[in-house]
């Protein structure tokens, strides 16, 4: 019964922040409810026994991404007439691809029911023992059958985040260099200077 209980709490918790997120005049409170909607569908990955997803969920989506959408959401001057603006004017384009993808939802559920389409069923070799966690089946395939694959992806990452650092580091030519011990071994008399300046007249540099 709590397992009832739990699982339309999370599912109406997951629908109903999704919607307020998509409803939310405010990017800050629609971040914060994708949030809350991620924790509910964590919550329904664990229901189902696959606690690998939702610890995914909780750690990437929640831990890193929709956290860097509200650092950037709450750093950004946003400007709501202009935001408008571009809804009102991007409008019919964006509703020429939302009737694409329900086209091709509706052909693809269709072509299946029909039977044109056959999707693959597990052949048994990569069943692990009884009383085996999906970490550690997730873990034990990852590292014996696509471990150079896994491996693969981890050094294009490490590519990516490399020529990431490499484009947007620059050196800057027209900037002199600070004397660390020349600054420390600086007296306060020598430091500032005590000014009396005239009114309307401003600071001199």
């Amino acid at each position: 019964m709590i397992h009832v209980i739990a699982f339309y709490l999370f599912a109406v918790m997951t629908i109903g922040s999704g919607a307020i997120t998509i409803l939310s005049r405010n990017p800050v409170h629609s971040v914060l409810w994708l949030i809350l909607a991620f924790f509910n569908a964590a919550g329904l990955m664990i229901l189902v026994g696959a606690e690998f997803i939702a610890m995914l969920l909780v750690i990437v989506y929640v831990g890193a991404v929709a956290v860097l959408f509200l650092f950037v959401v709450m750093m950004l001057d946003i400007d709501f007439a202009e935001l408008r603006a571009g809804f009102v004017k991007n409008f019919p384009f964006g509703m020429l691809i939302a009737v694409v993808l329900l086209a091709e939802m509706v052909l693809g559920i269709g072509a299946y029911k029909a039977g044109a389409l056959q999707l693959g069923t597990p052949d048994g070799t990569a069943a692990q023992p009884l009383g085996t966690s999906n970490i550690e089946a997730i873990g034990a395939l990852l590292y014996s059958r696509y471990l150079f694959l896994f491996e693969a992806a981890g050094i294009i990452l490490l590519v990516a985040m490399i020529g990431a650092i490499v484009l947007t580091h620059r050196q800057r030519g027209d900037t002199r260099g600070q004397k660390i011990s020349k600054q420390i071994a600086r007296r306060p008399d020598e430091a500032t200077v005590n000014v009396k300046p005239e009114v309307g007249k401003g600071v001199s540099l």
